[in-house]
């Protein structure tokens, strides 16, 4: 009997550890997006893995949520050998991470929520450096170029456009093919542009190329109309 009572005071002191933790991650990750629809998040580890800040394996589940003004349909990430301040965390401070961590997952977005991130700073500027490299010759005469509306196909985007110059509103779109060359880098080949009520298919064969940097390792991007679903790895730094 003191036995078996001793292996039930050790299996509620290891979920009373879990059950603060998790609550510790959901409140970090809140703290991380402005919206959040729903949000899951499992912990598995041992009592003694929590007690010294490494937790082997967390999973995350998110649908709607907006983080720097980027509207995220849906969101499912697993992280392994995280390293927290568990002593902090005890005494109630909040999660802090303490070395980089992988975090592989999935990413599914739709055309509606893409178009509503288009207002945020980090998607804005973004499309206007891609469509400054696109279209230069739009943007001889302009700072930028306001990206109004973008439509998803089969392997393709629409992207609807105004430059900003002054007197001169001339809305174009531009038809591009995506493409993952490799587990950072995306080609994108401009199929048709139109000017007003022209098609101009200049330039048809021209292959330009994002490289989204070493913290990046995708595994699968797949565009198909009204969705785009992303799959592989990223890392989190502290």
């Amino acid at each position: 009997m003191p036995e078996k009572s001793s292996q039930t005071r050790s299996a509620k002191k290891g979920r009373i550890f879990t059950t603060i933790l998790t609550t510790a991650f959901k409140v970090w990750l809140k703290s991380q997006v402005s919206q959040v629809s729903q949000l899951e998040v499992e912990i598995r580890a041992s009592d003694r893995q929590i007690l010294t800040g490494c937790i082997p394996w967390v999973s995350v589940c998110a649908s709607h949520a907006v983080y720097q003004g980027l509207h995220l349909t849906q969101v499912q990430l697993i992280a392994e050998n995280i390293h927290i301040n568990i002593g902090s965390v005890l005494k109630g401070h909040p999660l802090r991470l303490l070395e980089t961590v992988s975090v592989s997952g999935q990413l599914i977005q739709s055309e509606e929520d893409f178009n509503a991130s288009l207002s945020s700073e980090l998607l804005s500027t973004a499309l206007n450096d891609v469509l400054v490299t696109l279209v230069p010759e739009h943007c001889s005469k302009s700072k930028s170029i306001n990206c109004q509306k973008i439509y998803f196909e089969k392997n393709k985007l629409i992207l609807i456009a105004i430059p900003e110059q002054v007197g001169n509103f001339t809305e174009f779109n531009i038809h591009v093919e995506v493409e993952l060359i490799s587990n950072h880098e995306l080609q994108l080949i401009p199929i048709i542009r139109k000017d007003n009520t022209e098609d101009l298919i200049e330039n048809s064969n021209n292959k330009h190329y994002i490289d989204l940097g070493s913290d990046v390792d995708i595994q699968e991007l797949i565009l198909t109309a009204g969705q785009l679903e992303c799959r592989g790895k990223i890392n989190v730094n502290p």
